[in-house]
């Protein structure tokens, strides 16, 4: 298998998008399979390589990456050495690496008898899922996608951070991650982003106006992204797969760091259901 790790796109905003490919290097033009983390995520979080490797393994030409403000660097791509980036991310910025990333594939020339850029599919965790959604409704070359405990909203985030006027007046707000302690901050750019953005990032319009397929898969155990956004997800498009993973929390019962040679069952079941359908 070829792992190719920490590649540099490069993007519109300045900073590299870092970006990691798997594939079994045959010469034969595999489907092509792209991932976005969600929100406080990273390409190598938890059980994402053990992942990568599997849908390699079954033929796929996978490729995941970091969005550039995520708060990584291509020193330290794990964790967020880079809170200034993170603070000035927003869900256009993150729009904008998706389409680089598959611009990327389809122009890259050492790609080109391994990669089927005509059968594109994009892949989104939690807020990488509504990215997704959002990216395969605007970009005619996703023939698929697939949203992993996604959420079905971007409004009620984005004004819920906290207190609107405070934030406007102080410029920043800080979101405290449990897992680093790191105290991360979202500077007021994100709502103005959002605000002057909105039409354009409506998840419930993306998805009503879908026509490829698309499977939504979440867990009935996730405390993070309810359930119930699944079930709006899968009510604007009547035509999506929609499978629920019985106690399955928000990361499917996976962690990081995931030291083990295997995956969760349910993300394992996730795993299965994603390639069916990507096989289909």
């Amino acid at each position: 298998m070829k792992i190719l790790k920490n590649l540099i796109v490069t993007g519109k905003h300045q900073k590299p998008i870092v970006t990691d490919v798997f594939y079994k290097e045959n010469h034969q033009p595999k489907k092509v399979v792209i991932f976005c983390h969600g929100y406080k995520g990273f390409k190598d979080w938890g059980p994402w390589n053990l992942l990568a490797t599997q849908y390699a393994d079954v033929g796929f030409f996978f490729v995941k990456f970091n969005f550039s403000h995520n708060g990584g660097t291509l020193e330290q791509p794990i964790d967020f050495p880079d809170l200034e980036a993170f603070g000035n991310n927003n869900y256009t910025k993150e729009l904008d690496d998706l389409a680089a990333v598959i611009d990327w594939v389809s122009v890259h020339q050492d790609f080109k008898n391994e990669a089927n850029t005509n059968d594109i599919s994009i892949v989104g965790h939690s807020r990488g899922g509504g990215i997704v959604l959002l990216k395969a409704n605007e970009d005619h070359r996703v023939k698929k996608v697939i949203t992993l405990a996604a959420v079905c909203d971007f409004g009620k985030r984005s004004s819920t951070i906290g207190d609107l006027e405070q934030w406007k007046k102080e410029g920043v707000k800080y979101v405290v991650n449990g897992r680093t302690n790191q105290k991360m901050p979202h500077f007021y750019q994100f709502y103005l982003n959002f605000k002057e953005n909105s039409e354009r990032l409506n998840i419930q319009n993306a998805v009503e106006n879908l026509t490829i397929p698309y499977l939504i898969i979440h867990g009935n155990k996730d405390d993070a992204v309810f359930v119930e956004e699944a079930e709006n997800l899968k009510k604007w498009n009547p035509n999506a797969q929609l499978e629920i993973i019985e106690n399955a929390n928000h990361v499917f019962n996976t962690s990081h760091p995931w030291n083990k040679d295997e995956l969760s069952l349910e993300l394992s079941k996730v795993v299965a259901l994603t390639i069916n359908f990507l096989n289909a």
